[in-house]
């Protein structure tokens, strides 16, 4: 199996994938705790720097490229200092911001996170969740089509922040079963009624839960879970459990439950995306689904490592791999 694991890996170079979904800038401010407030009972933090990373959506897109295949990225900012950081971010990463338009009743969603001693101790969001106005929702829609001959795959990273909307994405699903294109689906449970008829669909453990209404972390109750989800979808399934690994839901009848390679968890920040880009990526090679379910597993067993919103490499993959 690990051969074949690294067979595919080597052919996920140059896919072509687009990413339709919240973006957000991660700001990271890094300092060190020596004593508390006069002011307040609070903690007072010497900060000694500042730091970016694309979030949400975007932060999907940063894995697609860091493991060597091309991210094309649709979405909406603000007109804001915020989006300038972001769009120069998501560049330094090379991901194609062509798609990305500006909604002027929306600021760019920004998450502000306070970290003292490698512990987070605050977060600050600046966002509002509206859906995108009808104009930027009809352009959105039109650079999907666009895009759609040129690319293997779409992943629709839904954060329900206002971008994807029904329209937005059943039409993406739609085009995408036409041409023949996988279409995956990190999703957001409020908005089940919009992923109908995608390839597979990658929700966590707490939000198959709230897809279905049944709750439980065992075997038995996730088996309920994901047969449920892919009756109600038609999709495949993966549900990813944290330090119980994924359970694998094919419409063929195969279920396959796959531990996790984690070591050590410091920060389960970004491990989703992390899955759902590894997923996509390995699906464009031919690789079948349990295959490419294995080699997002080996992947999030490494971000899950490290500290913050994070991507991993081609060859951190490679050498975990190698390595078990």
């Amino acid at each position: 199996m690990q051969q074949k694991l690294l067979e595919i890996l080597a052919k996920i170079q140059n896919k072509k994938i687009l990413v339709i979904g919240d973006i957000m800038l991660d700001k990271y401010i890094w300092g060190k705790v020596k004593r508390i407030s006069p002011e307040a009972p609070v903690q007072i933090v010497n900060v000694d720097r500042e730091s970016y990373v694309p979030g949400g959506a975007a932060n999907v897109a940063s894995n697609i490229t860091s493991i060597s295949a091309n991210a094309f990225m649709v979405s909406i900012v603000g007109n804001d200092t915020a989006k300038n950081i972001l769009i120069e971010e998501l560049k330094k990463r090379n991901v194609n911001t062509d798609g990305i338009f500006i909604d002027d009743s929306k600021p760019t969603v920004q998450k502000v996170r306070v970290i003292g001693h490698n512990q987070q101790l605050l977060r600050i969001d600046y966002e509002k969740d509206h859906r995108i106005n009808t104009d930027v929702e009809q352009k959105v829609i039109a650079y999907i089509e666009k895009m759609m001959p040129k690319i293997d795959a779409i992943i629709i990273s839904d954060y329900s922040k206002g971008l994807v909307t029904e329209n937005v994405a059943k039409h993406a699903i739609e085009e995408a079963n036409k041409q023949r294109k996988i279409a995956v689906i990190d999703p957001k449970p409020k908005h089940k009624k919009y992923y109908a008829n995608s390839t597979i669909i990658t929700p966590n453990n707490t939000e198959a839960s709230e897809l279905t209404g049944i709750s439980g972390e065992e075997d038995e109750e996730i088996s309920e879970m994901g047969k449920t989800i892919m009756a109600e979808i038609n999709s495949n399934v993966l549900i990813t459990r944290g330090e119980r690994g994924m359970t694998l839901f094919e419409k063929n009848g195969n279920i396959t439950n796959i531990p996790t390679k984690a070591k050590e968890v410091y920060d389960v920040t970004g491990a989703g995306d992390t899955v759902v880009a590894v997923l996509t990526a390995a699906l464009c090679t031919g690789a079948n689904y349990f295959e490419s379910a294995s080699l997002a597993n080996y992947a999030a067993g490494i971000v899950v490592g490290k500290v913050g919103t994070s991507s991993v490499t081609i060859d951190e993959i490679k050498k975990s791999i190698e390595n078990d």
